[in-house]
């Protein structure tokens, strides 16, 4: 009697942020359950000064309001949106991540065509940080005006931004370290796929890398998102006071 093939038990359910789950089906890894308590998560990103300038920071008697300080009539939610969609179509416009339409065979050109160079990761990896660095830039901008907002608005306003500030600074660091291995984690995705498609690297229409495509787009637009929280977290509070 012919044993029979078993299939692969299926991996469990991936629980987090999408950005967090994307990348773990990416590279075949499964989400830990559990972990640390947040506070002792929070503990491993932020040294000891940092804990120091922050403490001091949520300790400090609040700020007074910019009372003098003349508040700009314009609607922060259009400009934050406006800044979110141009990154967005930066994403989705990229030149190396569009599906190149498929060429009819037999063409008159097709003749006299020199074959194609092989796809390599480079382009990708290029647009990939050009991206992030837009990112970085606008968000970085947007938290910078909210946060004058804020400070004109009250005391309290005033110290949640001085807080937002500082725990910026504190932060920062480790996230780019942990964002800038993205690229290295989508190159490791992209051999992957190309090994196991066992196609032609010359061909820039092979469904691997249009699968790719797909894959590093949805990894971009889910960073954007993770970006965008803390400039969310201060357009609410300004909406709410």
């Amino acid at each position: 009697m012919r044993a029979s093939t078993l299939d692969a038990p299926p991996r469990p359910a991936l629980h987090g942020p999408t950005f967090v789950r994307l990348l773990a089906r990416l590279t075949d890894d499964t989400l830990p359950q559990g972990g640390p308590a947040p506070a002792e998560r929070l503990s491993q990103w932020i040294d000891w000064t940092r804990a120091v300038v922050l403490s001091k920071a949520l300790d400090a008697k609040a700020p007074e309001a910019e009372h003098g300080a003349q508040v700009l009539d314009r609607d922060d939610a259009a400009a934050c949106a406006k800044a979110r969609a141009t990154l967005l179509a930066s994403i989705t416009g990229a030149p190396e991540l569009a599906i190149p339409q498929p060429q009819a065979v037999g063409s008159s050109d097709d003749a006299d065509a020199e074959p194609p160079a092989p796809v390599e990761f480079s382009p990708f990896r290029q647009r990939h940080l050009a991206l992030q660095r837009s990112m970085l830039i606008a968000t970085g901008r947007l938290r910078g005006d909210l946060r004058e907002r804020l400070a004109q608005r009250s005391a309290e306003m005033a110290r949640l931004a001085e807080v937002d500030a500082v725990m910026e600074g504190a932060l920062s660091p480790r996230e780019h370290a942990l964002l800038g291995a993205v690229p290295a984690l989508l190159e490791t995705h992209f051999e992957r796929l190309r090994a196991a498609a066992n196609t032609s690297a010359a061909d820039p229409s092979a469904a691997w890398l249009d699968g790719f495509r797909r894959d590093m787009q949805g990894v971009l637009i889910a960073e954007l998102d993770v970006r965008f929280q803390p400039v969310e977290g201060l357009l609410a509070a300004l909406r709410t006071h």
